[in-house]
């Protein structure tokens, strides 16, 4: 750790005297005033009509902001997510991929956009979550239930809206600048090899009417050895580049503005050596994976008059993974193989085009409605033909304001799917009741429809770990689901707040997409509809401001679907308990900040088949609980300037005992869960200065 401090610092050494020299420019304080943002006046934009503070919204929205990413010194959105209620992450050590599941309900249909665009991944986990530049976030906004209505496919289980950094000045230059090295459990070497190198450089110009951004971020992790032995590594090394750039111009009428985000990633898995019988040397085999996305965005609104405005959002994702396999002799050169399945390419594009119309009648009654087109299409090695799916829809909701204390929010989606036979028309019903003072009531009804993806009708995949097969004879997902959140502002005072919520949701799945084995070949796994599907439970929520602490305390009991229950003597649903807290105490006359960010996942129970002498029986199986801590601090100096430093991964979980056995086949469920690699140490500094 020491080696780590001393080599982090130096490079900002000459930084450091210009910050000095520069200390009359103005600046974005991050001071202590910053570190005690009120939850409840932040505004969002996520389904709204236009941005509104999260109190008056007809959806419960849960908001991660800017501070608390810059607290939790993070370099990817996994970090953040990890500790929130009713989040879980599973790895899979060997592609390198992450997926995340929401209340129950997996990746394949929690709906990640980038300010306000859907974003699309190559196979069925939501691995965009770990592409996105940490540093060119403003805030993250989650709101749970489906939103199919508003954003259509893929968002039955919720949505998780990426907002990025906007321009907060009429007149300034703003150049900011970002690293942060981090171990990788016990195992670090400065700037590059074992451990987390984070560089981030960005510059930012704007005036009256024009913007202009850019910059660029770099990721290596060296890996992690972990129980792998000779070259060979347990997590992947991985390389990434995260490019951006922005364009904009604005009048008091009219705002428009092109973004572009790129990707540019490689992981590696490694071999152990042998010994090359034709040449006598010590050689390995080596696989790559080498990712590529580039994403641009052009949005635009047009105020026509104080009543009525129009929106328009398009964009095109490029998105490709290629396997590159080579041979490296350790003596001589590395030389690519040519052997079928070595080399390959999968590619998807989607153009996206939505165009909303807002319209507000009276004070107490607005209409949103809009067009939307969605074209996606694959192809490459391990994808059959080169498909298409093209998916038309018009939407439209109104707000009924009824009275002061009661607000309405109906809702109705058209879609056309090419491949599918889409339900005539997709309803949904939010609603919020003012009861007392401070006490709000919300109660929502969605149906849900989710036609399924390419790479889960084309995409074949087999490895050595992996054998899954597309399946082109899937139904269409369709669900009702309802929830409610009962919000409480206890008390609202200067220097004290106190405010909990209390939710609960239901819903069914029909036809839900999964993997399982494919019946006409059980060494094979393909994608499957589930006849039904059932996720229920309920939140609790507390959070309190008072003078310099923050905190926050929640508790979540999800319940999951047993499909043994009908022919079994067993319960509907197996529980598990999640509890969170996040605690911040500032230190204003140091300009400095302690941050604990803290969850507990309980126990994951489930059942799976296994064969018996009397016929296939329900085993219980379950992965044990495990608890996720980060402990940072944040100092702030000559305004410009911020230090964090602290451990991650506080009580070192690395894997999670799993009472399933069965660790042998493709695509198995047994065998310990790969989590993390252990207690981290990190030592960052950011620089921001604005003249």
């Amino acid at each position: 750790m020491r080696t780590l401090i001393i080599s982090l610092l130096i490079p900002f050494t000459a930084l450091t005297s210009r910050a000095q020299n520069n200390s009359a420019g103005r600046a974005d304080t991050q001071g202590p005033d910053s570190l005690r943002s009120h939850s409840l006046n932040e505004v969002v934009v996520t389904g709204q009509f236009s941005p509104q503070s999260v109190r008056n919204s007809v959806y419960n929205v849960r908001i991660i902001n800017q501070e608390q990413i810059r607290l939790r010194g993070a370099t990817n959105l996994q970090s953040i997510l990890s500790t929130e209620l009713g989040m879980r992450f599973s790895n899979d050590l060997t592609l390198g991929t992450t997926d995340v599941e929401l209340m129950g309900m997996s990746g394949q249909n929690v709906k990640i956009l980038l300010d306000g665009i859907p974003l699309i991944d190559r196979g069925s986990t939501r691995e965009s979550l770990g592409q996105i530049d940490i540093n060119n976030i403003e805030k993250i906004e989650i709101v749970e239930g489906p939103m199919s209505v508003s954003y259509g496919s893929d968002a039955l289980a919720g949505v998780i809206n990426i907002i990025t950094k906007k321009s907060r000045s009429s007149k300034a230059l703003t150049v900011t600048a970002r690293a942060q090295e981090e171990t990788a459990g016990d195992e670090y070497e400065a700037f590059s090899g074992s451990g987390t190198h984070h560089q981030s450089l960005g510059l930012a110009w704007q005036n009256s009417r024009l913007e202009a951004s850019g910059g660029l971020t770099r990721n290596f992790f060296g890996g992690w050895q972990g129980s792998a032995s000779g070259r060979k590594m347990e997590w992947m090394p991985k390389e990434q580049y995260l490019p951006y750039a922005q364009l904009g111009y604005r009048n008091s009428a009219f705002t428009v503005g092109y973004r572009f985000n790129g990707t540019k990633e490689t992981l590696k898995s490694l071999g152990n050596t042998y010994t090359n019988t034709n040449t006598n040397h010590e050689s390995a085999t080596d696989q790559f994976y080498i990712t590529r996305r580039w994403f641009h965005q052009l949005q635009s609104e047009y105020r026509l008059n104080t009543r009525n405005s129009l929106s328009l959002a398009a964009a095109y994702t490029d998105y490709s993974r290629a396997t590159q396999t080579t041979e490296i002799d350790l003596v001589t050169d590395r030389r690519t193989l040519s052997l079928s399945g070595n080399q390959d390419k999968s590619v998807f594009t989607s153009s996206f085009l939505r165009l909303t119309g807002q319209h507000r009648f009276t004070p107490h009654i607005s209409l949103q409605h809009g067009l939307e087109v969605n074209l996606n299409a694959a192809s490459g090695e391990r994808i059959e033909g080169s498909p298409e799916i093209n998916d038309y829809a018009y939407f439209a909701s109104s707000e009924i304001k009824a009275g002061s204390k009661i607000s309405l929010r109906p809702g109705l989606r058209f879609i056309h799917n090419s491949v599918y036979d889409a339900p005539p028309v997709i309803p949904s019903l939010n609603t919020k009741f003012i009861l007392a003072k401070g006490l709000d009531l919300r109660a929502a009804y969605a149906r849900g429809f989710r036609s399924p993806a390419l790479r889960e009708l084309y995409f074949t995949f087999f490895d050595a770990s992996h054998s899954i097969r597309g399946n082109q004879d899937l139904k269409a997902e369709t669900s009702d689901s309802f929830n409610a959140y009962l919000s409480y502002q206890a008390i609202d005072r200067q220097e004290l707040r106190w405010n909990t919520t209390l939710g609960s949701f239901y819903n069914i799945f029909d036809n839900l997409i999964a993997i399982g084995v494919d019946p006409q070949d059980p060494g094979i796994n393909t994608y499957l509809n589930v006849d039904k599907h059932k996720t229920t439970g309920f939140t609790l929520n507390n959070t309190l401001y008072w003078k310099n602490l923050y905190a926050t305390l929640g508790f979540s009991q999800i319940g999951r679907y047993n499909s043994f229950s009908e022919t079994e003597n067993l319960a509907e649903f197996l529980w598990t308990s999640e509890v969170n807290t996040n605690l911040r105490y500032s230190f204003p006359k140091i300009a400095s900040a302690v941050s604990l960010f803290l969850k507990y996942s309980g126990k994951l129970p489930r059942y799976i088949a296994q064969t018996s002498a009397t016929g296939v029986i329900a085993k219980p199986t379950e992965i044990e609980g495990f608890t996720l801590a980060d402990l940072t601090f944040n100092k702030v100096f000559y305004k410009n300037f911020t230090l964090n430093a602290g451990v991650k991964n506080l009580f070192g979980v690395t894997r999670l005992a799993n009472t399933n056995t069965d660790s042998g086949g493709a695509h198995s469920t047994g065998g310990a869960i790969p989590m993390s690699y252990g207690r981290s140490y990190f030592l960052g500094l950011s620089a921001q200065i604005t003249r």
